[in-house]
C-alpha cells in the first residue's frame, strides 16, 4: 500500500473538463439537480416527509423555472419539453403539499410559467 495521498484534480484539469462539456449539457444537468433537490424538499423521495421543507422547495422550484425560462431558447425542445413537464409536476406537487395553497399565478416559478393548474 502506498503512503502517497490520492491526487485531486487541479484547476487546469477541471477547467479542461468543463471546457469539453457542451452548454446544453451543463444547463440540463443543473436543471435536473434543481428538480431532484426540489422533489426531496417536497417530500417526494423514498424518505417521504423526513426532508420535507416547503420554504426550501419554493426556492428551488422558482430557480428551476427561472433557469428554464432563460435557457429555453438556447436548448432544443428535445431537452426543454421534459424539463418543463417536470417543472409543472413539481409546481403541482407544491400546491398539493401546501396547507394554504398560493393563489393561481403566485406559486413558485409561476412568475415565469404563468398559473399552473392540475
Amino acid at each position: 500500500m502506498s503512503d502517497t495521498p490520492p491526487q485531486t484534480p487541479g484547476f487546469d484539469d477541471m477547467t479542461r473538463d468543463i471546457a469539453e462539456v457542451p452548454a446544453v449539457e451543463v444547463l440540463v444537468t443543473v436543471a435536473v439537480n434543481l428538480m431532484s433537490a426540489a422533489a426531496v424538499k417536497l417530500g417526494l423521495s423514498e424518505e417521504g416527509d423526513k426532508y420535507k421543507d416547503l420554504d426550501e422547495a419554493r426556492k428551488l422550484v422558482h430557480a428551476l423555472a427561472g433557469l428554464l425560462d432563460a435557457s429555453t431558447t438556447e436548448i432544443s425542445s428535445f431537452h426543454a419539453a421534459p424539463l418543463r413537464d417536470g417543472l409543472k409536476s413539481l409546481q403541482l406537487a407544491f400546491r398539493e403539499a401546501s396547507l394554504v395553497p398560493d393563489e393561481p399565478g403566485q406559486g413558485p416559478g409561476e412568475k415565469y410559467t404563468g398559473p399552473v393548474y392540475g
